[in-house]
């Protein structure tokens, strides 16, 4: 039996887009709330300073915190994005393994299983 390459193609395609569409869903929730947090707490810090509730002391702690709050939200999602990378590979090698072990009647291991 021999591999068909355009079907292939397009498994590989549909598995690694299978996954991508997944994680976009969760990354775009998580992304959504992490965002408006950051709005919210910018709109609280210039409240703060416009009213005088937050002084020149204070402002540098909020502005800090602020600053950590968007550090860490930027370095959870390049987390996220690792994931899914990972991800997307099992995937696609999945499929390539699959296409092989069936035009040549083996089982070959998928690499990372």
């Amino acid at each position: 039996m021999t591999i068909d390459v355009n079907q292939l193609i397009q498994d590989i395609k549909q598995a690694a887009s299978g996954v991508i569409n997944q994680d976009i869903t969760v990354l775009q929730g998580f992304s959504e709330r992490q965002v408006k947090a950051l709005a919210k707490q910018s709109e609280l810090i210039a409240k703060g300073i416009i009213t005088g509730d937050i002084d020149e002391d204070l402002r540098e702690f909020f502005l800090n915190s602020l600053e950590e709050m968007a550090r860490n939200f930027a370095k959870t999602l390049q987390g996220l994005v690792v994931v899914t990378i990972e991800k997307v590979w099992n995937a696609v090698v999945s499929v390539l393994w699959g296409a092989i072990n069936t035009a040549t009647g083996l089982t070959l291991k998928v690499p990372g299983s």
